[in-house]
Parts: structure tokens; sequence; C-alpha cells
């Protein structure tokens, strides 16, 4: 069984050195300020015209992790360009004024349209990760869940995220490993049964935001987790 790699693009060529270095998705923002912002949906179709990986533009319009009916309804446009734009799927996550997830807000914005979505790191902001988890694992089409397991980065959470992949299969399938990730943290996720990791500034040179997608970055991720994957088969 082989790993799902996702590295964050901001633009065409960030993802064509992500395809080449083997990534097998890209999430795709229109800038990194502030957990990200949703890129137009012009660029979605630059991307995917340039690129056969699945492709999720960031569903997010202005800081932190909460919305209202006003802005959901122009989501919910905004969810509609990407698809036609070529999207696969979307990255979106929303929690309401008392730190759970907004389920309400949510399924109004994927509905039953049939896509798959990521849950992204807006989980590790709520109050009760038991909680949260609960709630997510009754939306529909969500097929993933991105998380530190900490507000702050992997290396503050791996011990909660392994702990809730080892305890729970079906967490552990929708768990994607990412924020602050490191080489050092993966075969520990492996082990635990994650087989999907998230890649941010580790894929650009000095991990810096400044620069583009590292092929050669993104290729060594690439082996290091097909390499601990077969040998945990082994």
């Amino acid at each position: 069984m082989s790993g799902l790699l996702e590295v964050v693009v901001l633009h065409r060529a960030d993802a064509e050195r992500a395809e080449a270095g083997g990534a097998d998705r890209i999430e795709l923002r229109g800038s990194i300020d502030h957990d990200g912002r949703a890129p137009t949906p012009a660029m979605v179709d630059t991307v995917r015209r340039a690129t056969s990986i699945q492709l999720r533009p960031l569903v997010r319009l202005r800081d932190g992790f909460g919305t209202d009916g006003g802005e959901a309804t122009r989501l919910v446009g905004l969810i509609s360009s990407y698809l036609d734009a070529g999207a696969d799927g979307v990255v979106l996550g929303f929690v309401s004024g008392l730190g759970q997830v907004d389920t309400e807000v949510i399924t109004a914005l994927v509905g039953n349209l049939g896509f798959a979505w990521t849950f992204d790191r807006a989980i590790d902001s709520c109050l009760d990760a038991d909680q949260a988890w609960r709630a997510l694992l009754r939306l529909p089409g969500l097929d993933q869940v991105l998380t530190a397991g900490s507000a702050r980065d992997v290396d503050h959470g791996l011990d909660e995220l392994v702990r809730r992949a080892r305890s729970d299969p079906q967490v552990a399938q929708l768990m994607m490993a990412g924020g602050g990730l490191h080489p050092d943290h993966v075969p520990w996720l492996v082990r635990a049964g994650v087989r999907a990791f998230h890649l941010g500034a580790q894929a650009r040179p000095q991990a810096s935001w400044k620069t583009y997608v590292d092929e050669a970055f993104v290729r060594s991720w690439r082996t290091l987790l097909d390499s601990e994957i077969r040998h945990l088969a082994s």
C-alpha cells in the first residue's frame, strides 16, 4: 500500500515541481497569509491544465476559521467555480464561536454535491478534539483531516496523533499529518496507521515561502514515505 503525499502550492510552477517530485495531490492556495487564502478560479484552471494529479483549492476568505451566513453564500459559489475549473475537491475548515466544528456551515457548503474534501487544521483549534472527530465522522464526502495533533505543530502533537490513530482505524484512515512535519515523525505515524502526509514549507529551499517548491525535496519525502510503508509491510 502506498501513502498519500500532498504539497501546498501557490501557482503553476509550484504545482509542476510537486508533481514531478512524486506528490499525489496538491493543495492550491492564493496566499499563505493567516493560514492561507483562497485562490482565484482562474488560477485553479491554470494549475489544472498544467498538472494531472489531484487538485484541491483552499476555501477561505478571511482570517481564522470562522465564517457567517453571508460569506457562506459566497463560498458556495466559489466551490462551484473551482469544480468547474477542474478541481477534484476542496480544502476547508470552519469552527463555531463555541470552539466546535461548524457542522451547519460545512454541510451547507459540501451538501450532496458528491465531491471529496479535506477538513484542514481547524480541528487543532477545537476545544474538544474527541467531540470534533465525532462530528467530522458524520459529515458527507470527507476523506481527509489535516491535523498536527496540536495548535502548534506536529512536534508538539505527535503523541496525540499516534494515540488517536492507534485507537481508531477509521480516524487513522482519515488523518493526514501536517503542520511542521519532520522526517523523524514519519516512522512513528506510519506504524500507528497514518498513510497521508502534508508538506508546506518543507517542500521549499530554506523552508521559505519566497522560494518555489523544489522537486528534489518532494522526491526525498516520497522516497521516505514509500520506504517506511514497504518496511512495515515486509
